[in-house]
C-alpha cells in the first residue's frame, strides 16, 4: 500500500498547513506497517524540509507544479500513476487547491470556512472561486478529514456532504511546548525586552482574531495592569489593530512584538504571566493548547472551536464585548489561586491531544479507503 501526503502547500505562505503536513508526515511514519509506503509529493526545494523522515517506507518525491498552477490538473494524477505502481494508492491533499480528478482514493484535509464566514474582508469574486474550489474538492474527496469537532459541523451546515464521510482528526502541540526552564524563560525575556509579567497573543492580525477588540478591552484594565504583548506575522492588509492602540493611548502599554522564532515560542509562552485568545472564529486554535502545554493559564473566546479545545482548563469569555474580555483578564490578574489551577488543568488537557493519535486516526481513514 502507498499513502501519498501532498505536501506542496506547505510554504510560507501557509505556515499553519505546513505545521500540520510535517507532525502529520512525522507521526505516521513512525505507524507505518511492513507492508506500507508514506510518499510526500513536494515542490523540489521542500526535499531538505523532509529529509529527515525519508527511508526505506518514506520517500520524498518531487513535484513542480505548485498547487496554483493549472498544470497540476494533469501532471499530479501522471505522476501518482508513475509512482505507485504496482501499489494500490492513497492521495491525501491537505488544501482545497488539488488536482480534481487524481486517480487514486482522495482524502481532504479541511480546516475553516473564513472566506464565507467572514464575508467583509474577502472580495465577491475570492468568495466565489473559494466556494467554487472547495466544492470540487469536496466532490473529489472519497473522505474529509476536519480539524475539529467545530470545522466538522461548519462543514456539513454549508455543504450537501454526508456525514459519514467527514471524520475529525484534531491537531496537537508539537512536543516542544511543555514547561520551561528558568533560564530559557529569562533569556528569550532579556532578548525581547520583555518585563517580569505581561500578557501575551500569539498569532496572526486578520480582523476574525479580533485584536481590535482586545484592545479596547485592555483599555479598560487600571493602568498598573501587566502590559499586552501580541505577537506573530503582520498583515498589512490590515492596520485596525495598530491604529486602535494609538488611538486609545496604548502604545506605552501594548507592545506589538511582529514575528517570533519558532525555536523562542516556547519561552515566550512560558514568560507570560497569562495567554489571551480572543478570536472570533477558529478552525482549532493551536496557539491555546500551545500556551496550555508550556503551563501558561489561559483566557479564550468561547466560540468555535475553542471549547472543545479548552476544555474546562481555560476561563472562557465573550469576544464580541470588551467589556466580557477585560473582565476575564481581571479576575486572572487579581486571583494567583486560579491562574496556578489553570495552569494545571492546561497541562493536563494539552496532553489529551496528540501528534500520534492524529496519525492514527488518519492511517485509519486511508486503509479504510483500501480496503472498501
Amino acid at each position: 500500500m502507498t499513502f501519498t501526503l501532498d505536501v506542496r502547500a506547505a510554504t510560507p505562505h501557509f505556515p499553519g498547513i505546513g505545521r500540520y503536513v510535517a507532525n502529520l508526515a512525522q507521526a505516521m511514519s513512525e505507524q507505518l506497517q511492513p507492508a506500507e509506503r508514506l510518499l510526500l509529493m513536494g515542490n523540489p526545494e521542500q526535499a531538505e524540509r523532509f529529509a529527515a523522515l525519508t527511508g526505506s517506507a518514506v520517500q520524498f518525491v518531487a513535484c513542480q507544479p505548485t498547487p496554483f498552477a493549472w498544470a497540476q490538473q494533469w501532471r499530479v494524477p501522471s505522476l501518482l500513476r508513475r509512482v505507485a505502481q504496482p501499489d494500490a494508492q492513497v492521495y491525501h491533499s491537505p488544501y482545497y487547491l488539488m488536482p480534481y480528478r487524481p486517480g487514486a482514493p482522495t482524502v481532504l484535509t479541511h480546516y475553516d470556512l473564513i472566506p464565507l464566514y467572514f464575508p467583509a474582508y474577502v472580495s465577491a469574486r475570492a468568495r466565489l472561486f473559494y466556494r467554487v474550489a472547495l466544492r470540487l474538492a469536496l466532490r473529489t474527496a472519497q473522505h474529509v478529514v476536519a480539524i475539529s469537532e467545530a470545522s466538522r459541523r461548519d462543514l456539513l451546515a454549508t455543504f450537501a456532504i454526508a456525514p459519514d464521510r467527514v471524520t475529525t482528526t484534531p491537531l496537537a502541540p508539537e512536543p516542544r511546548f511543555r514547561p520551561q526552564p528558568a533560564a530559557g524563560i529569562t533569556d528569550v525575556r532579556t532578548r525581547y525586552a520583555l518585563p517580569e509579567r505581561f500578557m501575551l497573543y500569539v498569532g496572526i492580525n486578520k480582523p476574525h482574531k479580533n485584536l481590535v477588540t482586545l484592545l479596547h478591552a485592555y483599555a479598560q484594565l487600571p493602568d498598573h495592569a501587566p502590559p499586552l504583548v501580541i505577537a506573530g506575522a503582520w498583515d498589512d492588509r490590515y492596520p485596525e489593530a495598530r491604529q486602535a492602540a494609538a488611538a486609545l493611548d496604548l502604545t506605552a502599554r501594548a507592545r506589538f512584538l511582529g514575528p517570533v522564532a519558532e525555536a523562542d515560542l516556547p519561552a515566550l509562552y512560558a514568560a507570560a504571566a497569562l495567554f489571551v485568545f480572543p478570536s472570533r472564529y477558529e478552525g482549532f486554535g493551536l496557539p491555546v493548547l500551545e500556551a496550555m502545554a508550556c503551563g501558561t493559564p489561559v483566557a479564550c473566546s468561547n466560540v468555535s472551536s475553542l471549547p472543545e479545545v479548552a476544555g474546562d482548563a481555560a476561563l472562557l469569555f465573550d469576544p464580541s464585548t470588551p467589556a466580557a474580555i477585560a473582565e476575564a483578564l481581571e479576575q486572572l490578574l487579581d486571583a494567583p489561586a486560579l491562574c496556578a489551577e489553570l495552569g494545571a488543568r492546561g497541562l493536563a488537557q494539552a496532553a489529551r491531544f496528540t501528534w500520534a493519535q492524529t496519525a492514527a486516526l488518519t492511517l485509519d481513514i486511508y486503509r479504510q479507503l483500501l480496503h472498501s
